[in-house]
């Protein structure tokens, strides 16, 4: 692996483990010589793990579209900042440039980007592991879900385990670094769901 992209809130939360915890998985991500790529912006969460990383020497990649440019939350000091038309070429060219995605604390963008590339692994789309960094409880309830969903025979185990959750970067990080991909399709014929 060369990058992960880290999908977080644009605000900081209202617990400080939020921003303490960003700023271990950005150590965390340049000890091992881990790329950033992220919303590139300079607000909340993403402008803390983006300046964290850039303070300790490794590299951040953002992706904004245009229309977050001219609102003036781009970060002005990144590696590479690349700026997309729309939030769908963003999220495409986030997934080209990584490979693995967490998602850390964060709002209903944030759970959207990662449901999304969740569910291209869960479709083969590609390959890569996808995780929680679950600080403080902050995703119990949704895993919660997850795993009812999976009792409730709308979500097969195979796919539900795809979804890596740790309350540790680096132990997350380890967990990335030895991720093997289902097998398991999404259809094994028109009547298994």
């Amino acid at each position: 692996m060369k990058s992960i992209c880290i999908y977080c809130g644009s605000n900081p939360g209202r617990q400080e483990a939020y921003s303490r915890a960003a700023r271990d998985l950005a150590r965390a991500l340049v000890n091992r010589n881990l790329k950033l790529v992220y919303g590139g912006a300079s607000v909340g969460i993403m402008g803390l793990i983006a300046d964290t990383v850039l303070q300790l020497g490794g590299e951040a990649v953002g992706v904004i579209p245009e229309a977050l440019v001219r609102k003036e939350v781009a970060h002005p000091n990144l590696t590479e900042l690349h700026v997309t038309q729309s939030m769908h070429e963003r999220k495409t060219l986030m997934a080209d440039l990584s490979d693995g995605f967490i998602a850390m604390p964060g709002g209903i963008g944030t759970l959207e980007e990662i449901f999304e590339i969740w569910t291209w692994a869960q479709l083969g789309f590609h390959k890569k592991p996808c995780g929680l960094l679950n600080i403080e409880g902050y995703f119990d309830s949704l895993t919660a879900f997850f795993d009812h969903a999976v009792a409730e025979q709308f979500v097969k185990q195979p796919h539900r385990s795809m979804l890596l959750v740790d309350s540790a970067p680096e132990t997350l990080l380890d967990r990335f670094a030895s991720y093997e991909p289902t097998t398991i399709q999404k259809w094994i014929g028109k009547t298994d769901t």
